[in-house]
């Protein structure tokens, strides 16, 4: 079942932009405007009327869901806090799981709200990608293995355009922008570090993830856009310094819940000036991608993809 379109260059599956505090930004919609795409942003029950007036005052091609708020009583926060602190984005991604699961669709999309723009990566340059193809190549070279979970663009900041890379990488965490595959048996869970919990969760699994270095997202760092987790979480729980966007101690909590949901993978380090996480991803390099039984391949269209770096 494609998304709002027939179109062999358009998404077959269905976008979601979960969002909080940041109407006046809109920041992954306006660039899922540029590329043409229609997707959806899930917002909380206060802020629909303030989100629905910023699309209509863009003239951008989405519109808003009202999140089920029973998600966050049920949400799987992974410490015994309850609802004194806030969930994160956890219970709304599962919710626009379900939508797609209820309308269809074998895969969604689910992304973060402060992604400037997408790029294509290939031959060592950085390219603005506006084109709807961007998402449907992920889509269908990842539905070419039956035991790939979970997929999506890394970070252009990770990537340096100095340095070779191979135009993808296996079993490693998906970060911000997930294309996941709806019939696998997990839910996000833990109210700080998601993504990589449920990456975790499915490499331990058996399955593979894949993580495009051929099409990337340029991602504003954590903390420097005013709501959502910044807001909810690291300002909220740290302590903030004049003229720094950092809010000190603002992501202890979240390295540790990882390191305490997965401690035979992940601990707590001192990174980039401040308390980090690091995941050992070397258990999972024996998870090997698997063809689907039956696949041809119409026009062996490799998106201009080599496993060799160029």
């Amino acid at each position: 079942m494609s998304a709002k379109s027939t179109s062999d260059n358009y998404p077959n599956y269905p976008l979601f932009v979960p969002s909080k505090g940041r109407h006046q930004y809109l920041m992954t919609s306006k660039a899922l405007h540029a590329m043409g795409v229609w997707h959806r942003i899930i917002v909380e029950p206060e802020e629909k009327e303030a989100y629905d007036e910023a699309i209509e005052k863009a003239g951008i091609n989405a519109e808003t869901i009202v999140l089920d708020l029973d998600y966050k009583e049920q949400y799987e926060k992974c410490d015994d806090l309850g609802l004194t602190r806030s969930t994160g984005p956890g219970p709304a991604r599962n919710f626009a799981w379900d939508i797609s699961i209820a309308e269809g669709y074998d895969w969604h999309w689910v992304m973060d709200d402060n992604i400037r723009k997408f790029v294509r990566f290939n031959y060592n340059e950085l390219t603005p990608c506006n084109s709807p193809g961007f998402w449907r190549a992920m889509e269908d070279f990842s539905g070419r293995y039956e035991n790939v979970a979970m997929a999506g663009p890394n970070y252009t900041m990770f990537v340096p355009s100095r340095i070779l890379h191979r135009p993808y990488t296996l079993n490693t965490r998906i970060y911000s922008c997930n294309l996941i595959r709806n019939d696998v048996p997990f839910r996000w869970r833990g109210r700080y570090n998601e993504d990589t919990i449920l990456s975790l969760d499915m490499l331990k699994a058996g399955w593979c993830t894949i993580q495009f270095y051929a099409f990337l997202q340029m991602k504003l760092p954590t903390q420097t856009m005013k709501g959502g987790n910044t807001q909810e979480f690291y300002h909220a729980e740290g302590k903030l310094v004049e003229g720094e966007s950092y809010a000190v101690g603002g992501t202890d909590a979240k390295s540790e819940m990882l390191a305490e949901v997965h401690p035979d993978v992940a601990k707590v380090t001192w990174r980039f000036s401040r308390v980090h996480h690091i995941v050992d991803y070397k258990p999972f390099r024996g998870n090997i991608l698997r063809k689907r039984k039956g696949l041809t391949f119409r026009d062996k269209n490799e998106y201009g993809m080599s496993l060799e770096p160029r």
